[in-house]
């Protein structure tokens, strides 16, 4: 297995985890009665409290997060088209 496809499979393992905990969270606050908007609120509360440095290190970590997938895509479309 490639070094970046092992990357890319903990990086998406990683936000999927998240993505599930955070949707957790948002059912759990939904069903003790807390608004949509109370419950949405609660669970992106994380992000609102961060330091504007803490927010361009996640940013920079989504964004290159990105970029591989780009590149990764981008060159194994391109190793099709040169062998086909």
């Amino acid at each position: 297995m490639k070094k970046g496809v092992r990357k890319m499979k903990i990086i998406g393992i990683t936000l999927l985890m998240m993505v599930c905990l955070m949707s957790f969270s948002f059912w759990l606050d939904y069903l003790q009665g807390f608004e949509l908007q109370t419950a949405f609120r609660n669970a992106t509360s994380p992000f609102r409290v961060m330091d504007p440095a803490e927010m361009i290190v996640f940013l920079t970590f989504i964004l290159t997060v990105l970029i591989e997938i780009f590149v990764y895509s981008y060159k194994k479309r391109k190793g099709k088209a040169k062998a086909g």
